[in-house]
């Protein structure tokens, strides 16, 4: 491991800076709360949905239009407050946001958004559904929520249609973790939810602690890693509104590549390798550990261990002999650490079969997919037949090449030291995802969260900074399209354009002004 040049300290902010600052947070907290009004009526409910019978409340049900303005109103301003936020955080600032002012900030706008109806997406009653399976001592694997709990079943009826025959796609760890909350919560949808986004703060929290010291130990602003990776929109809408589990898997895939690494020192490509540090065999068992516990959570965690057995080869010399044995040990930890969970749980393997549960959705969102789209149409217009299955099957299994071969490549390149194996990771973690069969907004978070510690050039930071900016507006809070009913979008948008415009109107002289992002390279490059 090359060794990194420490990043330069900014000075704190001003009594100006200080009162934007304020405005900042005031601005998002408020987005934060019309998000919470609007997902009353405009969230993606149960199907009995308690707040229908709510004095007051359950009006923004019955006015599903004026509720979704309110969410988008909701997000426009946390995205605008993240982008202002932003200009306050950046790397190479004179003056700049602190840890502790970073983290105050994200809890202001996190507060609200614990107290909002599931959004963005269904997918948290498939975990209720399929974890009530777990807790009935059924394979989750084998049947999907149909079978086992009935159609009528509360929790059944809350899955998306299209994934109730389907068997689970989450690995062990997760459905225990599901099995207890079922076992705590039974058919109560309400407090299933509550439990669920329990887990996911708790993966946040885990996110949260990584991010600083990662960012630190690859040379990379702590406050600007927050900034990307934890303030960032996609985080608050699909991890904590949203409910997905993959707030407890990158948690522990990053919790795990900092405990690994504590004990390692530094070195660079010519060395000298130094002797086996007190307690640095243990701190990469424990790491390699965690970040085993993440896959047995979604399985996309699992590359991390490639990359933590190229930064423990390196150190050991950086020679072909040094990384099979690295990675012989990783694939030891990794062996006994998942086979504890699978068979511990009783669940078995069984996960194995069923990783590619997700595929049997046709998105245009997955290029490879809109890719075999395009191919089975052009196809129909040139009158060679309506061949658009077989034009998606080639193209998806093409994708299942390319992002591995990418991969692969990564470590490679880390493993000569021409990259940050941080920085290879989360560029793999995209590769194969992007290249996969399904692609949600989400997603981009296993790339977006590691590469936020590692990667510090302002190109970087502009591109994630816009993509997260479009995909946080591009879905709507009810997860829906709104079929049959293609008016409400556009009046909700509208409205909601109008009522962010008046409300930045109002604060635009409170503040800050000018560039959005540096001109130049604003932290130090490690390989």
């Amino acid at each position: 491991m090359r060794r990194s040049r420490p990043t330069p300290e900014s000075a704190p902010l001003d009594a100006t800076e200080r009162r934007q600052l304020d405005t900042i947070r005031r601005f998002g907290t408020v987005g934060s709360l019309l998000l919470l009004i609007g997902s009353l009526g405009a969230g993606a409910a149960p199907v009995f949905n308690p707040v229908f019978r709510l004095p007051v409340l359950g009006l923004f049900s019955r006015m599903t239009t004026v509720a979704l303005a309110f969410a988008f109103t909701g997000v426009f301003m946390v995205v605008l407050a993240w982008l202002a936020l932003g200009r306050l955080a950046r790397p190479g600032r004179e003056r700049a946001v602190s840890v502790p002012q970073m983290a105050r900030t994200l809890a202001m706008w996190i507060t609200p958004l614990v107290f909002t109806v599931p959004s963005f997406s269904r997918d948290v009653y498939s975990y209720l559904a399929q974890s009530e399976i777990v807790n009935l001592g059924l394979d989750p694997y084998t049947v999907g929520p149909a079978q086992a709990l009935g159609l009528n079943d509360p929790l059944t009826l809350g899955v998306p249609t299209i994934w109730r025959e389907t068997p689970s796609p989450y690995g062990p760890l997760f459905l225990t973790i599901g099995k207890v909350i079922s076992w705590a919560t039974g058919d109560h949808v309400v407090m299933g939810v509550a439990m669920h986004r329990l887990v996911a703060l708790v993966g946040l929290a885990m996110v949260v602690w990584a991010l600083p010291r990662l960012a630190r130990r690859f040379g990379v602003s702590p406050v600007s890693a927050l900034w990307l990776g934890a303030a960032n929109p996609l985080v608050l809408f699909h991890l904590v509104v949203g409910v997905h589990n993959e707030a407890l898997a990158i948690g522990l895939m990053l919790v795990g590549f900092e405990l690994a690494l504590r004990r390692t020192p530094r070195v660079d490509p010519d060395g000298p390798f130094p002797p086996w540090q007190r307690g640095e065999l243990l701190a990469y068992a424990v790491g390699a550990s965690v970040i085993t516990l993440g896959a047995a959570v979604k399985i996309p965690a699992a590359l991390a261990l490639g990359f933590l057995g190229v930064m423990i080869a390196r150190r050991m010399g950086g020679t072909w002999k040094h990384l099979f044995l690295a990675a012989g040990g990783l694939f030891v930890v990794f062996a006994v650490v998942l086979s504890a969970c699978s068979f511990g749980s009783g669940l078995g393997y069984g996960w194995v079969a069923t990783l590619n549960t997700a595929s049997t959705v046709k998105s245009w969102m997955a290029p490879m997919t809109a890719l075999g789209f395009g191919a089975g149409w052009l196809g129909v217009v040139l009158g060679l037949g309506n061949h658009v299955d077989a034009a998606i099957a080639v193209s998806r299994f093409v994708g299942s090449v390319i992002g591995p071969v990418i991969a692969a490549k990564l470590l490679l390149d880390s493993f000569r030291w021409k990259l940050r194996p941080l920085t290879g990771l989360g560029v793999a973690l995209g590769a194969v995802l992007v290249f996969g069969a399904t692609v949600q907004p989400w997603y981009l978070l296993w790339t977006a969260v590691p590469l936020a510690a590692a990667a510090g050039n302002t190109k970087f930071r502009a591109v994630a900074t816009a993509v997260s900016a479009v995909l946080a507006v591009a879905v709507a809070s009810t997860g829906t399209t709104f079929d049959g009913r293609v008016f409400v979008l556009p009046y909700a948008i509208m409205a909601a354009v109008v009522v962010t415009a008046l409300a930045l109107v109002v604060v635009r002289k409170r503040i800050p002004r000018g560039e959005w992002l540096p001109g130049r390279r604003v932290t130090a490059t490690t390989a």
